[in-house]
């Protein structure tokens, strides 16, 4: 399945949840942290405001990080994504 993103919207896949603690204690699924973090997947084409169009300032293949509690959250082939406007995301991870 495919998924693309309409006006200023980001479909992002999630990073993995830790599943063990940096001490070696196993997480639960049910109390493990959501990530905050991913890889921007699709962009949608932006938005007009105030007769200027608005860009989408996320770009495939970012790694990203966003708000603990943005976005809808939606699984595409069994992978966890998050759909997220595109001023939800906090910044961009560079190397």
């Amino acid at each position: 399945m495919k998924f693309e993103p309409f006006h200023d919207n980001v479909l992002v896949k999630c990073d993995e949840a830790e599943s063990v603690s940096p001490g070696g204690i196993i997480i639960p699924g049910n109390v493990q942290e959501k990530p905050q973090r991913g890889v921007v997947v699709a962009v949608g084409e932006g938005k007009m405001s105030d007769d200027t169009w608005i860009d989408v300032e996320a770009k495939v293949d970012d790694h990203v990080l966003f708000g603990k509690y943005s976005g809808t959250e939606i699984e595409i082939n069994n992978t966890r994504h998050i759909i997220l406007r595109d001023g939800d995301i906090l910044g961009v991870f560079v190397e």
